[in-house]
């Protein structure tokens, strides 16, 4: 899922225009206290958390693939599955599945009883539905079509049976359907209307019918989401009659809100402002091992899947040899160093350390490591010639090495590493123009093929097949713009060979064999450059527990945090033990800061303000 790697925002208009809140007569905190009270959340306890900072860019789950959106969907839709700390899958709407002798039918047993919030009953007919229409419409099939790769068909023989029988062994089947990372099961009556137009559908009539912890009662674009408990919840109802998933517009406006009493729960502070809250009272932190990754796209010739070529990337970028000299000019041991503060580690191989089983390291002598001697050599071996005040030309156009640099307009973290980017490009010759941008262009761009060099972040859950799907040829739009989620227009038939294979495995050292051999194609294309995997550092009220789930390893990181299990298990210390747990006016104050998008600090108003999945961008 694209991520972002912070909470990403557009600052400078608002900043140029001098924006100051100057009390609680403000228009935007009346306004917004007004629509909050309206939500229901004066009475019962609330437990406010900080939006993953991709926000969400779309409520239609088959459609929507940035991490906000994604966590939504995790709490008010079921799933086949669910997993475990350890990533294993484990009983959700199903409570059993059993697979034939020949590794071609699985069968899951769903239970029985259960109903959507508008009390129609919840059966494996809605399951069968949804699946078979990602498998058979591209529209349904944006976010999630890999997931589906290799079904032959999917039925309910009845209410709680559902059959799924693939074309050849598909080793992955039990996570196709798990919260955040998986397939959400949607009710089939409500959106089988909803197939013709299911592209502009936007899934916004309150409360969202579904089936989860939590029912989605209200959202406001930029601002927040409300969601309120699902007492009859199978798997054990909340511990919190509301949740607020609340829009930051930067962490250090999240930061400052939790130190106040007006926030409960932070995921993916920076690590500067972890360390600042280490030792506040009322504040516990942790790290989790990281789940995902940052680093830089290269455009190596946008295409749709018929071969067309779109966009309008430097040409220059088609040249492996240029690309390798780009990933060799970066020195990824300082901006773990610079911008983690060394918490995180230099990233290889595509999928994170989270998920030990499928870890790649390139083998000795293939490392790519900081050599801007190198670069430089293999660019003026290949005749990149340098001009006028070093920019190199290239050999095929004859024109400067000037190439585009996107990064997130409201990102720390990439405009930090943007900075050191220029700079190396610099000593070998290629002349780097940053350009920030916010979370939609850039993902407009992305899709259209409408650059040169994108700074990006993905975050995966334990089975591999989504993330490694999105580098598939499958993913690549179709000549009229529909259907792509490709992340940077790479195909290859050896690597998509290699993604059919192993989905087939069932022994987990072949299969990790064969994903290893992916991840190696990947890096030796040089067109995904890993910069590293950042710890999750989080930050939560210490008068919450559950938040933080799972035990520390031996180096004192946590398993990766899953939102579906920590907003179930979360519990207050005591009934109206804090303000932040606690309903009442603060709740609509808070919304009615964020709504003006207005931050205090210091005395002081501040405007704040990207991709994530997650993920996505």
């Amino acid at each position: 899922m694209r991520e972002t790697p912070g909470f990403r925002t557009a600052l400078a208009a608002a900043v140029a225009g001098g924006l100051l809140l100057a009390g609680p007569a403000a228009p935007g905190v009346t306004k917004a206290a007004a629509a909050a009270s309206s939500t229901g959340t004066s009475s019962g306890k609330t437990l406010r958390v900080a939006m993953d900072g991709s926000g969400v860019d779309t409520l239609n789950p088959f459609t929507s693939f940035f991490n906000g959106a994604l966590d939504i969907f995790g709490s008010i839709y079921p799933t086949l599955t669910s997993i475990d700390d350890s990533g294993a899958p484990k009983p959700y709407l199903a409570t059993s599945w059993t697979l034939s002798d020949d590794h071609l039918t699985w069968t899951f047993k769903l239970r029985d009883g259960l109903k959507w919030s508008d009390g129609k009953p919840l059966t494996a007919a809605d399951a069968a539905w949804t699946l078979h229409l990602i498998m058979t419409n591209d529209v349904a099939a944006t976010a999630n079509g890999t997931l589906v790769a290799g079904f032959d068909t999917v039925t309910a023989p009845d209410a709680t049976t559902l059959v799924i029988k693939t074309k050849k062994p598909k080793s992955n089947v039990t996570y196709s359907s798990i919260p955040f990372s998986g397939i959400p099961i949607v009710p089939k009556h409500i959106w089988e209307s909803q197939v013709a137009g299911l592209k502009d559908f936007k899934n916004d009539s309150f409360p969202v019918v579904g089936y989860g912890p939590w029912i989605l009662t209200d959202y406001k674009n930029g601002q927040y989401a409300k969601l309120d408990a699902n007492k009859s919840f199978v798997l054990g109802a909340p511990k919190y009659d509301h949740l607020i998933e609340q829009i930051y517009k930067e962490t250090d406006a999240a930061v400052a809100a939790l130190k106040s009493g007006q926030l409960d729960y932070i995921s993916g502070v920076n690590a500067t402002e972890y360390a600042s809250l280490q030792h506040v009272d009322g504040v516990q932190t942790a790290q989790a091992v990281g789940h995902g990754w940052v680093g830089l796209e290269l455009n190596p010739g946008a295409k749709t899947r018929t071969g067309k070529p779109i966009g309008t990337g430097n040409p220059a970028l088609h040249d492996p040899v240029l690309r390798r000299a780009i990933a060799l000019s970066i020195d990824k041991k300082t901006l773990v160093t610079k911008v983690l503060n060394g918490q995180g580690q230099v990233a290889e191989g595509y999928l994170p350390p989270a998920w030990p089983q499928w870890s790649w390291q390139p083998a000795p002598g293939k490392k790519q490591s900081y050599d801007p001697v190198a670069a430089n050599k293999l660019l003026d071996d290949a005749g990149y010639k340098r001009g006028p005040g070093g920019t190199r030309t290239d050999p095929k156009t004859g024109k400067p090495l000037n190439l585009r640099l996107g990064i997130h307009s409201d990102d720390s973290a990439d405009a930090a590493i943007s900075r050191y980017l220029v700079g190396w490009l610099k000593v070998v010759g290629i002349n780097a123009k940053i350009q920030a941008m916010s979370m939609s262009a850039l993902n407009s761009d992305l899709g259209k093929g409408n650059w040169d060099m994108l700074m990006d972040a993905w975050t995966t859950g334990p089975d591999p097949t989504y993330q490694l799907g999105i580098q598939s040829c499958s993913t690549l739009p179709k000549d009229d713009g529909t259907g792509g989620n490709t992340d940077s227009f790479f195909c290859d038939p050896a690597y998509d060979k290699l993604f059919a294979k192993q989905a087939t495995l069932f022994d987990p050292a072949e299969r990790a064999k064969a994903v290893g051999q992916m991840q190696e194609i990947l890096y030796e294309a040089d067109v995904d450059l890993m910069f590293y995997n950042a710890t999750t550092k989080i930050a939560a009220s210490s008068k919450v527990g559950g938040l933080i789930t799972g035990k520390p390893n031996a180096d004192g990181f946590y398993p990766a945090q899953q939102t579906f299990w920590s907003y179930l298990k979360a519990t207050p210390a005591s009934a109206g033990a804090s303000a932040s747990s606690s309903g009442g006016g603060s709740t609509g104050l808070w919304l009615g800061i964020a709504g003006a998008v207005i931050v205090l600090g210091a005395g002081v108003a501040v405007v704040r303000r990207r991709a994530g999945a997650d993920d996505r961008e």
